[in-house]
């Protein structure tokens, strides 16, 4: 059974970014795993609003929308960064599926079409707020980032500098992340894996964390940009293709932004009182506090 595991994982890895590939139609894996981490965090946010009593057809509707306008925001973010990568070839801009989406842009996007949304509905579904729903998101998110990253592997992309081949191994990696790290003949650092390793333990925390009973609502939200930050100002500086200002590297300048935003919005909801603004419903009531 090992063998035929060993075989499976190395034709999945053997360097080849296509999932499929019919008759001229193209399908590469990071369209696939893209999608994929959409399609799990709308499963989610859905039964996350079943526990917590939020209407389904108002969450549908909005991870919809959000989806949508997050990827838009992703590679409007990363084409303004990267202009003289596309500015010969304008058309290029549409061609997603190749690579070149910054998170930072999704999650900014993201956000301001959740709150938009969330505005314009507020009085049909006057029982959600934009923080609880971002709570109820952020899980969702993260988990799509660490599914996202394995797009990056297959596109060869999103690695850290040139290393040696023993290096790899004395970091204890499996070896189709080690041969999928060889590009061009050269061995690079798999940062793509740092970082969805680091954001599936995020996913676990929060999830753990929006389970306490006495949680706040904003909570989940400001732990994750906290997180997540950390996480990324770290990882940012082993990659070799960071997005510049200048020579700063912007998604440095981001993460610093997102802790100090959410160490704030930490220290606001602690003076909230004990039962005040629960992000769960206390036990026999429907929607309190919402």
């Amino acid at each position: 059974m090992k063998e035929y595991w060993n075989i499976f994982v190395n034709e999945l890895t053997d360097g080849d970014p296509y999932f499929l590939q019919i008759k001229g139609v193209n399908i590469r894996w990071y369209s696939i795993l893209i999608l994929l981490g959409a399609l799990i965090s709308i499963f989610m946010l859905l039964r996350e609003a079943r526990r917590t009593g939020v209407d389904k057809d108002f969450i549908f509707n909005l991870a919809f929308w959000t989806i949508i306008f997050g990827f838009i925001g992703a590679r409007l973010y990363y084409v303004i960064f990267k202009f003289s990568l596309f500015k010969d070839d304008l058309l290029s801009i549409f061609k997603i599926w190749e690579g070149g989406l910054a998170i930072h842009g999704g999650i900014i996007a993201g956000a301001i079409t959740m709150f938009l949304y969330c505005k314009k509905y507020q009085t049909r579904y006057s029982q959600v707020s934009f923080l609880k729903i971002t709570d109820m998101a952020v899980p969702c998110l993260i988990l799509a980032q660490a599914i996202g990253r394995w797009g990056n592997f297959f596109n060869g992309e999103a690695h850290g500098a040139a290393v040696s081949l023993p290096y790899l191994q004395s970091l204890h990696l499996p070896d189709f992340i080690i041969n999928g790290m060889k590009i061009g003949g050269i061995y690079y650092e798999p940062t793509f894996f740092y970082e969805s390793i680091a954001c599936f333990i995020g996913f676990i925390i929060l999830i753990i964390i929006r389970r306490f009973r006495y949680i706040k609502i904003g909570t989940c939200t400001a732990v994750y940009l906290m997180y997540y930050a950390v996480v990324r100002f770290i990882i940012e500086g082993k990659r070799t293709d960071a997005l510049l200002l200048g020579q700063l590297k912007v998604a440095r300048l981001i993460s610093i932004i997102m802790f100090i935003f959410g160490l704030l919005m930490l220290m606001l909801i602690s003076r909230k009182g004990r039962f005040e603004s629960l992000y769960n419903p206390m036990p026999g009531q429907t929607n309190a506090n919402n």
